[in-house]
Protein backbone atom coordinates (compact mmCIF):
# COMPACT_ATOMS: atom_id res chain seq x y z
CA UNK A 1 0.00 0.00 0.00
CA UNK A 2 1.08 3.67 -0.86
CA UNK A 3 2.61 5.46 2.11
CA UNK A 4 2.37 9.46 1.92
CA UNK A 5 5.71 11.05 3.05
CA UNK A 6 5.00 13.24 6.42
CA UNK A 7 4.89 17.22 5.42
CA UNK A 8 8.14 16.67 8.04
CA UNK A 9 10.42 14.80 5.24
CA UNK A 10 10.74 17.68 3.14
CA UNK A 11 10.77 21.37 3.41
CA UNK A 12 10.64 23.78 0.55
CA UNK A 13 11.30 27.44 0.93
CA UNK A 14 8.83 29.76 2.07
CA UNK A 15 8.06 32.66 0.57
CA UNK A 16 5.49 35.55 2.00
CA UNK A 17 3.44 37.90 -0.12
CA UNK A 18 1.86 40.70 1.25
CA UNK A 19 -0.34 42.47 -0.40
CA UNK A 20 -3.13 40.46 -2.73
CA UNK A 21 -3.52 43.04 -5.30
CA UNK A 22 -2.40 42.64 -9.16
CA UNK A 23 1.65 42.92 -8.17
CA UNK A 24 1.18 40.35 -5.08
CA UNK A 25 -1.14 37.81 -6.90
CA UNK A 26 0.86 37.83 -9.90
CA UNK A 27 3.94 37.67 -8.25
CA UNK A 28 2.46 34.38 -6.28
CA UNK A 29 1.45 33.05 -9.48
CA UNK A 30 4.99 33.65 -10.85
CA UNK A 31 6.55 31.85 -8.03
CA UNK A 32 4.26 28.57 -7.75
CA UNK A 33 3.81 28.11 -11.11
CA UNK A 34 8.09 28.00 -11.13
CA UNK A 35 7.56 25.65 -8.63
CA UNK A 36 10.56 27.60 -6.50
CA UNK A 37 8.96 28.02 -3.14
CA UNK A 38 5.50 27.70 -1.17
CA UNK A 39 3.87 30.38 -1.14
CA UNK A 40 1.76 32.44 1.87
CA UNK A 41 -0.62 35.65 0.08
CA UNK A 42 -1.55 37.77 3.26
CA UNK A 43 -3.91 40.89 2.45
CA UNK A 44 -6.54 42.64 5.13
CA UNK A 45 -9.49 41.93 2.80
CA UNK A 46 -11.29 39.21 4.34
CA UNK A 47 -11.20 36.11 1.93
CA UNK A 48 -10.09 37.37 -0.82
CA UNK A 49 -6.48 36.44 -0.53
CA UNK A 50 -7.85 32.79 0.25
CA UNK A 51 -10.09 32.97 -2.73
CA UNK A 52 -6.82 33.75 -5.13
CA UNK A 53 -4.79 31.34 -3.30
CA UNK A 54 -7.22 28.48 -3.78
CA UNK A 55 -7.71 29.70 -7.32
CA UNK A 56 -3.83 28.84 -8.14
CA UNK A 57 -4.29 25.99 -6.22
CA UNK A 58 -6.76 24.66 -8.32
CA UNK A 59 -4.53 25.46 -11.40
CA UNK A 60 -2.01 23.37 -10.57
CA UNK A 61 -2.61 20.26 -11.95
CA UNK A 62 -2.75 22.17 -15.18
CA UNK A 63 0.49 24.31 -14.43
CA UNK A 64 2.18 20.87 -13.18
CA UNK A 65 3.60 22.12 -9.92
CA UNK A 66 3.52 20.93 -6.54
CA UNK A 67 3.98 24.33 -4.76
CA UNK A 68 1.50 25.01 -1.85
CA UNK A 69 -0.45 28.80 -2.19
CA UNK A 70 -2.23 29.77 1.14
CA UNK A 71 -4.45 32.50 1.78
CA UNK A 72 -4.99 34.57 5.09
CA UNK A 73 -5.81 37.38 6.97
CA UNK A 74 -3.15 36.36 9.93
CA UNK A 75 0.52 37.40 10.15
CA UNK A 76 0.81 34.10 12.20
CA UNK A 77 0.07 32.05 9.11
CA UNK A 78 3.65 33.15 7.75
CA UNK A 79 5.93 32.21 9.91
CA UNK A 80 9.57 31.06 9.05
CA UNK A 81 8.91 32.94 5.91
CA UNK A 82 12.67 32.78 4.10
CA UNK A 83 11.72 36.09 2.10
CA UNK A 84 8.87 38.42 2.54
CA UNK A 85 7.89 40.50 -0.42
CA UNK A 86 5.88 43.89 0.84
CA UNK A 87 3.40 45.02 -2.20
CA UNK A 88 0.91 46.16 0.15
CA UNK A 89 -0.04 49.92 -0.19
CA UNK A 90 -2.14 52.40 -2.99
CA UNK A 91 -1.00 52.10 -6.33
CA UNK A 92 -1.05 54.98 -8.55
CA UNK A 93 -3.97 56.81 -9.77
CA UNK A 94 -3.68 58.92 -13.27
CA UNK A 95 -2.20 62.35 -12.41
CA UNK A 96 -0.11 60.92 -9.25
CA UNK A 97 3.35 60.63 -9.13
CA UNK A 98 5.13 58.05 -6.72
CA UNK A 99 5.77 60.48 -4.22
CA UNK A 100 2.25 61.68 -3.45
CA UNK A 101 1.70 57.88 -2.05
CA UNK A 102 4.56 58.81 0.23
CA UNK A 103 2.41 59.55 3.83
CA UNK A 104 -0.14 56.42 3.29
CA UNK A 105 2.09 53.78 1.99
CA UNK A 106 4.53 54.69 4.75
CA UNK A 107 1.73 54.23 7.44
CA UNK A 108 1.00 50.83 6.01
CA UNK A 109 4.07 49.59 5.41
CA UNK A 110 5.43 50.47 8.86
CA UNK A 111 2.50 48.63 10.55
CA UNK A 112 3.03 45.58 7.82
CA UNK A 113 7.07 45.45 8.44
CA UNK A 114 6.09 44.95 12.43
CA UNK A 115 3.96 42.50 12.08
CA UNK A 116 6.02 40.40 9.84
CA UNK A 117 9.24 40.32 10.53
CA UNK A 118 7.97 39.15 14.30
CA UNK A 119 6.79 35.95 12.95
CA UNK A 120 10.35 35.41 10.18
CA UNK A 121 13.02 37.48 12.12
CA UNK A 122 15.55 35.91 10.01
CA UNK A 123 13.76 36.55 6.28
CA UNK A 124 15.10 38.73 3.77
CA UNK A 125 12.55 41.60 3.10
CA UNK A 126 11.96 42.97 -0.59
CA UNK A 127 10.00 46.21 -0.65
CA UNK A 128 8.13 46.90 -3.61
CA UNK A 129 5.70 49.61 -2.19
CA UNK A 130 5.97 53.01 -4.32
CA UNK A 131 7.44 55.71 -3.47
CA UNK A 132 10.17 52.09 -3.58
CA UNK A 133 13.47 54.22 -1.91
CA UNK A 134 11.86 55.79 0.39
CA UNK A 135 9.92 52.48 1.41
CA UNK A 136 12.94 50.58 1.20
CA UNK A 137 14.62 52.32 4.15
CA UNK A 138 11.69 52.98 6.21
CA UNK A 139 11.29 49.02 5.91
CA UNK A 140 14.88 48.63 7.33
CA UNK A 141 14.35 51.11 9.69
CA UNK A 142 11.24 49.35 11.39
CA UNK A 143 12.67 45.76 11.05
CA UNK A 144 16.00 46.36 12.65
CA UNK A 145 17.58 43.77 9.93
CA UNK A 146 21.34 43.89 8.37
CA UNK A 147 20.90 46.44 5.58
CA UNK A 148 22.36 43.68 3.36
CA UNK A 149 18.90 41.78 4.27
CA UNK A 150 16.84 44.40 3.10
CA UNK A 151 16.37 44.92 -0.96
CA UNK A 152 14.02 46.85 -2.78
CA UNK A 153 12.85 45.76 -6.04
CA UNK A 154 13.31 49.07 -8.95
CA UNK A 155 15.77 48.79 -11.12
CA UNK A 156 15.38 45.65 -12.75
CA UNK A 157 11.84 46.60 -13.65
CA UNK A 158 13.70 50.18 -15.04
CA UNK A 159 15.92 47.87 -16.55
CA UNK A 160 13.45 46.01 -18.67
CA UNK A 161 11.21 48.91 -19.54
CA UNK A 162 14.65 50.52 -21.12
CA UNK A 163 15.69 46.92 -23.05
CA UNK A 164 12.13 46.88 -24.15
CA UNK A 165 11.94 50.32 -25.82
CA UNK A 166 15.30 49.32 -26.93
CA UNK A 167 14.48 46.41 -28.93
CA UNK A 168 11.48 47.80 -30.09
CA UNK A 169 13.28 50.91 -31.31
CA UNK A 170 16.12 48.73 -33.34
CA UNK A 171 13.59 45.95 -34.15
CA UNK A 172 16.06 43.36 -32.70
CA UNK A 173 15.26 40.55 -30.20
CA UNK A 174 15.09 41.53 -26.75
CA UNK A 175 17.57 37.97 -25.86
CA UNK A 176 20.21 40.29 -27.14
CA UNK A 177 19.91 43.69 -25.20
CA UNK A 178 20.94 44.46 -21.56
CA UNK A 179 20.56 47.83 -20.05
CA UNK A 180 21.24 49.24 -16.41
CA UNK A 181 19.01 51.78 -14.53
CA UNK A 182 20.78 53.38 -11.63
CA UNK A 183 19.02 56.43 -9.09
CA UNK A 184 15.57 56.11 -7.47
CA UNK A 185 12.47 54.91 -8.85
CA UNK A 186 10.89 58.07 -10.24
CA UNK A 187 11.72 60.76 -12.66
CA UNK A 188 15.06 61.41 -11.73
CA UNK A 189 16.00 57.89 -12.60
CA UNK A 190 19.52 57.67 -14.63
CA UNK A 191 19.34 55.80 -17.39
CA UNK A 192 22.63 54.53 -18.55
CA UNK A 193 23.21 54.09 -22.28
CA UNK A 194 27.03 53.43 -21.94
CA UNK A 195 26.19 50.59 -20.04
CA UNK A 196 23.29 49.34 -21.91
CA UNK A 197 24.50 46.94 -24.70
CA UNK A 198 23.03 45.24 -28.29
CA UNK A 199 25.05 41.57 -27.77
CA UNK A 200 27.77 43.71 -26.25
CA UNK A 201 27.69 46.67 -28.51
CA UNK A 202 27.02 50.16 -26.22
CA UNK A 203 23.34 51.75 -27.84
CA UNK A 204 25.30 54.91 -28.09
CA UNK A 205 26.84 53.26 -31.09
CA UNK A 206 24.00 51.92 -32.90
CA UNK A 207 21.00 54.78 -32.68
CA UNK A 208 21.34 58.61 -32.40
CA UNK A 209 21.60 60.94 -29.31
CA UNK A 210 17.94 62.27 -30.17
CA UNK A 211 16.51 58.60 -30.16
CA UNK A 212 18.66 57.34 -26.64
CA UNK A 213 17.10 60.72 -25.32
CA UNK A 214 13.84 60.00 -26.43
CA UNK A 215 13.79 56.33 -25.06
CA UNK A 216 15.71 57.66 -21.96
CA UNK A 217 12.58 59.63 -21.12
CA UNK A 218 9.91 56.70 -21.71
CA UNK A 219 12.09 54.91 -19.10
CA UNK A 220 11.46 57.40 -16.62
CA UNK A 221 8.02 57.95 -17.32
CA UNK A 222 7.27 53.88 -18.33
CA UNK A 223 5.18 53.83 -15.12
CA UNK A 224 3.39 56.47 -15.29
CA UNK A 225 2.62 56.23 -19.38
CA UNK A 226 0.48 52.40 -18.13
CA UNK A 227 -1.15 54.43 -15.17
CA UNK A 228 -2.52 57.13 -18.00
CA UNK A 229 -3.28 53.83 -20.64
CA UNK A 230 -5.02 51.86 -17.53
CA UNK A 231 -6.92 54.63 -15.98
CA UNK A 232 -7.87 52.99 -12.82
CA UNK A 233 -4.31 51.29 -11.60
CA UNK A 234 -0.60 50.43 -12.70
CA UNK A 235 1.76 48.42 -13.68
CA UNK A 236 1.80 44.61 -12.67
CA UNK A 237 2.92 41.93 -14.70
CA UNK A 238 6.28 43.76 -15.41
CA UNK A 239 6.93 44.31 -11.84
CA UNK A 240 5.80 41.47 -10.85
CA UNK A 241 8.45 39.82 -13.20
CA UNK A 242 11.10 41.94 -11.38
CA UNK A 243 10.16 40.72 -8.15
CA UNK A 244 10.48 37.15 -8.98
CA UNK A 245 13.96 37.42 -10.56
CA UNK A 246 15.28 38.45 -7.10
CA UNK A 247 13.17 36.14 -5.29
CA UNK A 248 14.91 33.54 -7.12
CA UNK A 249 18.44 34.68 -7.35
CA UNK A 250 17.84 34.91 -3.52
CA UNK A 251 16.59 31.37 -2.82
CA UNK A 252 18.42 29.65 -5.44
CA UNK A 253 21.68 31.51 -4.71
CA UNK A 254 22.13 32.25 -8.10
CA UNK A 255 24.14 35.56 -8.00
CA UNK A 256 22.95 37.80 -10.38
CA UNK A 257 23.86 41.23 -10.98
CA UNK A 258 21.01 42.79 -11.41
CA UNK A 259 19.79 46.76 -10.18
CA UNK A 260 17.94 47.35 -7.17
CA UNK A 261 17.71 49.60 -3.99
CA UNK A 262 20.16 48.59 -1.92
CA UNK A 263 21.85 50.46 1.29
CA UNK A 264 24.74 52.72 0.00
CA UNK A 265 27.77 53.40 2.69
CA UNK A 266 30.26 55.24 0.47
CA UNK A 267 29.26 54.10 -3.03
CA UNK A 268 29.44 56.78 -5.26
CA UNK A 269 29.71 59.07 -2.66
CA UNK A 270 26.52 58.90 -0.96
CA UNK A 271 25.65 57.34 2.59
CA UNK A 272 22.70 56.60 4.82
CA UNK A 273 20.03 55.92 1.65
CA UNK A 274 18.77 52.80 -0.16
CA UNK A 275 18.92 54.07 -4.11
CA UNK A 276 18.97 51.70 -7.13
CA UNK A 277 22.88 50.39 -7.95
CA UNK A 278 23.70 47.41 -9.24
CA UNK A 279 23.78 44.73 -6.41
CA UNK A 280 25.18 40.68 -6.12
CA UNK A 281 21.84 39.02 -5.31
CA UNK A 282 22.50 35.91 -3.15
CA UNK A 283 21.43 33.33 -0.09
CA UNK A 284 22.23 35.84 2.05
CA UNK A 285 20.64 38.91 0.42
CA UNK A 286 22.73 41.73 -1.23
CA UNK A 287 26.57 40.06 -1.38
CA UNK A 288 27.67 42.68 -2.91
CA UNK A 289 27.35 46.36 -4.48
CA UNK A 290 29.04 47.03 -7.72
CA UNK A 291 30.93 50.73 -7.96
CA UNK A 292 30.31 51.17 -11.88
CA UNK A 293 33.03 54.05 -13.10
CA UNK A 294 30.62 56.63 -13.73
CA UNK A 295 31.07 59.91 -15.90
CA UNK A 296 31.14 63.51 -14.27
CA UNK A 297 27.74 64.19 -15.20
CA UNK A 298 26.35 60.84 -14.64
CA UNK A 299 27.22 60.58 -11.16
CA UNK A 300 26.03 64.48 -11.08
CA UNK A 301 22.53 62.60 -11.62
CA UNK A 302 22.73 59.97 -9.39
CA UNK A 303 23.19 62.86 -6.80
CA UNK A 304 20.33 64.77 -7.87
CA UNK A 305 18.53 61.48 -7.00
CA UNK A 306 19.36 60.94 -4.45
CA UNK A 307 19.25 64.68 -2.62
CA UNK A 308 15.84 63.77 -3.83
CA UNK A 309 15.13 60.20 -1.64
CA UNK A 310 16.64 61.69 1.08
CA UNK A 311 14.56 64.95 1.05
CA UNK A 312 11.84 62.26 1.15
CA UNK A 313 13.01 60.34 3.97
CA UNK A 314 13.43 63.51 6.03
CA UNK A 315 9.39 64.67 5.70
CA UNK A 316 8.75 61.00 7.32
CA UNK A 317 10.39 61.94 10.51
CA UNK A 318 7.71 64.64 11.96
CA UNK A 319 4.92 62.01 11.14
CA UNK A 320 7.06 59.92 13.83
CA UNK A 321 7.31 56.28 11.78
CA UNK A 322 11.15 56.90 11.89
CA UNK A 323 13.21 56.59 14.95
CA UNK A 324 16.51 57.29 14.97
Amino acid sequence: MFKPHSIQDYSPARVTVIGAGNVGSTLAQRIAEKNLADVVLLDVVPDKSAGIALDLMQARSIEQHDRSIVGTEKYEDTANSDIIVITAGLSRKPGMTRDDLLRTNAEIVADVTKKSIAHSPNAILIPVTNPLDVITYLVWKISGLPTHKVVGMAGILDASRFQTFIAIELGISIATVNAMVMGGHGDLMVPLPRYSTVSGVPITELMSEEAIDRLVDRTRNGGAEIVKLMKTGGAYFAPASAAYVMVESILLNRRRIVPAAAYLQGEYGLNGLFMGVPVQLGRQGVDAVIELKLSPDELAALHTSAKSIQENIESLRPMGILLD
